[in-house]
């Protein structure tokens, strides 16, 4: 493995400053760290955008729009715009952007279709602190109605999740494609906390305070819940090597699906796989199907 593949593969770390207070917090109280890692897990990171977007966020027609069930605002990307063309939606994940799926997008505007993308709430230019799946969600069902409807919709990783469950909702789409999509909701708050340094317990008491604010089970996010639902042909692609969302997610994804194809790469990480050339290869030609 070369260096720069390596970096691909390696866990974002978390800054030592927040361990070590989640360590003190929770030596005082298990509630209070509880209280301390949720509001760390609903809290993207806003990433500069990097060159390599630039030529996508600069030719997208861009606009903000407002997203009534949730009474929050995104900035929508339309790609390639043209009226008589057909329509991708792409979903970025955790701390991304809507110009995160850039190479991607330039090959399906390529094929004549437009792609329309959009910073989450809380991420790119989209205002807000936090945000949760339910809210990439709502997003995904208010854009379909605006802009919609999509031949296809491409989700990465959170983004998967939001995908897969909107499309339990009621998301009308001919075809899917998740990458690097994370699977059991409680292995991701599971995983949250033992990165932080934390008991376990922490973990049950996190998804318990979610519960309760949202009045939903964390566990009916599951994303194998929902491709137990779905009949439309879905794309599963994940990476070996991937060190934020273990393979198995995909592979459970993949195993729950009823018209389901299955691709994993390796040492392409979480992020690299993006830009990967055959992983490109690969979704082209399961539009083109």
């Amino acid at each position: 493995m070369t260096k720069n593949a390596s970096n691909h593969t390696k866990p974002l770390k978390i800054p030592k400053i927040i361990i070590l207070s989640s360590k003190v917090i929770s030596f005082l109280s298990y509630k209070w760290a509880a209280i301390y890692a949720s509001r760390l897990f609903v809290t993207p990171i806003k990433h500069k955008i990097p060159k390599r977007e630039m030529e996508m966020y600069e030719k997208s027609f861009q606009q903000m729009i407002v997203v009534p069930a949730i009474n929050r605002k995104v900035n929508i990307y339309e790609y390639g715009k043209n009226d008589t063309s057909k329509k991708v939606l792409l979903v970025h994940g955790w701390s991304g952007r809507g110009t995160q799926l850039c190479k991607i997008a330039r090959e399906i505007v390529n094929l004549g279709y437009q792609t329309v993308s959009f910073d989450a709430p809380a991420h790119g230019k989209s205002p807000g602190n936090s945000t949760v799946m339910i809210d990439f969600i709502a997003s995904i069902l208010e854009i379909d109605k605006q802009f919609g409807p999509f031949e296809i919709v491409i989700g990465h990783s959170l983004g998967g999740m939001s995908v897969m469950n909107a499309i339990k909702e009621g998301l009308k789409t001919n075809k899917a494609i998740i990458i690097g999509s994370g699977d059991v909701v409680q292995d991701i708050t599971d995983d949250f906390v033992a990165k932080l340094g934390l008991k376990s317990i922490i973990s049950k008491l996190l998804c318990e305070r979610f519960e309760r604010k949202y009045g939903v089970k964390m566990d009916d996010y599951s994303v194998y819940k929902a491709a137990g639902l779905t009949l439309i042909p879905t794309l599963v692609i994940h990476d070996k090597d991937d060190p934020e969302v273990p393979v198995k997610a995909g592979i459970n994804i993949h195993h729950h699906l009823k018209n389901g194809e299955l691709m994993l790469t390796e040492k392409l990480g979480h992020r690299k796989i993006l830009a990967d050339h055959q992983v490109i290869e690969k979704i082209i030609n399961f539009i083109k199907k």
